[in-house]
């Protein structure tokens, strides 16, 4: 196998030339992306369908990623500014997922023993995110986690295991702090509750169910 194959199997492999000249064709939309006019958001939301597999995905530059083409996600993601995301290994996110700012998401990793880990052998391990997923700011995701469907997740967390659906989980490391419930439905922050005006106005829009 060569290294690309190596690397897409998620065994050892080194970034060799080849695998070096698809970073650089990443590279050469990130730097448009990240050198963009911040006003003109048809044109971000162009190049970011340029760059990640995800149709009207929007990203606040600047943004960082090694392949671009190994994240995919579904409809109305939107990541905040000075995102991260180590692409090595597929990055998978469901519909409606929202990344506050500096959400790292990693999914690269290098060998423990010191000599082992100078031979220039790295690894990627997938990471994949449901559906109506928030990350909060300043998060890190480690390597092969599996996030369930309509968690939060505080800020500042760091996400080094599988977290279940439903659920708002915080910490380093991150963990369940409690699961999301009925009594959520119009909670905005702590325990302050969505006024009138605004709830009628999401109910009139379909988003109360």
């Amino acid at each position: 196998m060569n290294q690309t194959e190596r690397r897409d199997r998620e065994i050892a492999y080194i970034a060799d030339l080849h695998v070096q000249e698809e970073m650089k064709a990443c590279r050469r939309i990130l730097q448009k992306l990240n050198f963009m006019d911040r006003t003109d958001f048809e044109g971000i939301i162009e190049t970011v369908r340029e760059l990640i597999d995800a149709e009207g995905a929007f990203i606040n530059p600047p943004f960082y990623c090694d392949y671009g083409k190994h994240i995919h996600a579904g409809k109305n993601f939107f990541a905040n500014y000075n995102c991260t995301i180590i692409d090595v290994a597929p990055v998978t996110f469901g519909d409606n997922c929202l990344l506050a700012p500096n959400v790292a998401i990693y999914t690269a990793g290098h060998p423990v023993w010191p000599s082992t880990r100078n031979s220039g052998y790295e690894y990627g391990k997938a990471i994949t995110v449901g559906d109506n997923v928030w990350i909060g700011g300043n998060t890190v995701i480690c390597p092969g986690v599996h996030i369930g469907s309509n968690t939060v997740i505080g800020a500042g967390s760091v996400v080094t295991k599988d977290l279940p659906d439903w659920c708002i989980a915080a910490g380093n490391p991150c963990r369940v702090l409690r699961k999301i419930t009925e009594d959520d439905r119009r909670k905005l922050f702590k325990n302050e509750e969505i006024d009138e005006e605004a709830w009628q106005d999401i109910a009139a829009r379909g988003y109360a169910d």
